[in-house]
């Protein structure tokens, strides 16, 4: 037991400090390259920080865990909209520009109807994940043409020339996976020493470790006033998630799903999710302030609480 708690301290801090990194990075080449930082955000960033579930999901499904790897997609776009989109409005308000309403928002919309459907028969296979699959290459299409650079990046930008950038990117990006992976071996290893169900683990240690690069990275973002860095890196990291890791199980290991995902986890998601959207499309011309950031983190732990009191009950 005395290894996995090192190893979480270490990954831990690890993560931190690229995290800082990484943002920095992700600003410069978007200053560089004249795209958004919204596109920024929703692409580089959100796949960066969403590297971590592709990981753990190919992992899961190689070993024989699919239900891990499904408890992840799903935990991990929970985790993004309640610990991490709530614990960034806390730290400071997020302005909500009306193109992310009217472009990027009705996306994340379609994509998680889309899983729901796919996760309706409690059969994950692989038509399912060459749909999802391709609806992916179609929102990266849209994205890109879809983007207006901005001509004028807010936020303090670091003095970077673009190949520079692109190695601090790279390198942090690895250092994010790198942590990450080990927060999520150490915190496993805990937890399956308790007894804890795949699934179970996959929504709630895993996903929240898998999930700590995005609340590392949209934290300093929000903190260095690169707020198009953190509302897409939000939402673009939720899209990979069910467009790009939810597909992983449905392609290595096709077959049932534990049908609390569906029954009990999918509805949680796609409640946050509208939530989500509608206070977005309240705020379009405002900030995402400091109440419903409170309100999204505690239906995040009132979620928690609840998974904690269904695995008591179980064992």
């Amino acid at each position: 037991m005395l290894l996995p708690l090192i190893t979480v301290a270490l990954g831990l801090a690890v993560l931190t400090w690229s995290a800082d990194r990484f943002v920095n990075a992700a600003a410069a080449t978007a200053s560089r390259t004249g795209l958004s930082a919204m596109l920024i955000g929703m692409t580089i960033v959100a796949l960066g920080t969403s590297a971590p579930e592709m990981v753990v999901a190919v992992f899961a499904a190689l070993d024989g865990i699919p239900d891990l790897a499904t408890g992840n997609a799903l935990g991990s776009n929970i985790a993004n909209i309640g610990l991490v989109l709530g614990v960034t409005a806390l730290v400071r308000p997020i302005p909500i520009r009306f193109s992310l309403v009217r472009r990027e928002l009705p996306l994340l919309l379609g994509a998680t109807g889309l899983a729901g459907y796919a996760l309706a028969n409690g059969i994950l296979g692989r038509f399912d994940a060459l749909f999802l699959g391709l609806l992916l290459i179609f929102s990266l299409w849209w994205l890109m043409r879809a983007d207006t650079p901005d001509p004028h990046l807010a936020g303090e930008i670091p003095d970077l020339s673009l190949p520079k950038a692109l190695c601090w990117l790279a390198g942090t990006l690895l250092l994010l996976v790198v942590s990450s992976r080990a927060l999520v071996w150490g915190a496993s290893e805990i937890a399956r020493g308790l007894g804890i169900s795949d699934l179970l683990i996959g929504l709630t240690i895993v996903a929240i470790g898998t999930s700590l690069p995005e609340l590392a990275a949209c934290v300093a973002s929000a903190i260095k006033r690169h707020h198009d860095l953190a509302i897409g890196n939000v939402i673009g990291s939720n899209l990979f998630n069910l467009l790009a890791v939810l597909p992983i199980p449905g392609l290595l290991a096709p077959g049932p799903v534990d049908p609390a995902a569906a029954q009990r986890d999918f509805p949680i998601m796609l409640l946050l999710t509208l939530g989500m959207g509608m206070l977005l499309l309240w705020h379009r011309h405002d900030r995402l302030g400091r109440l419903p950031g409170a309100l999204f983190l505690g239906a995040y732990l009132v979620y928690l609480t609840w998974l904690a009191t269904a695995a008591s009950g179980a064992t």
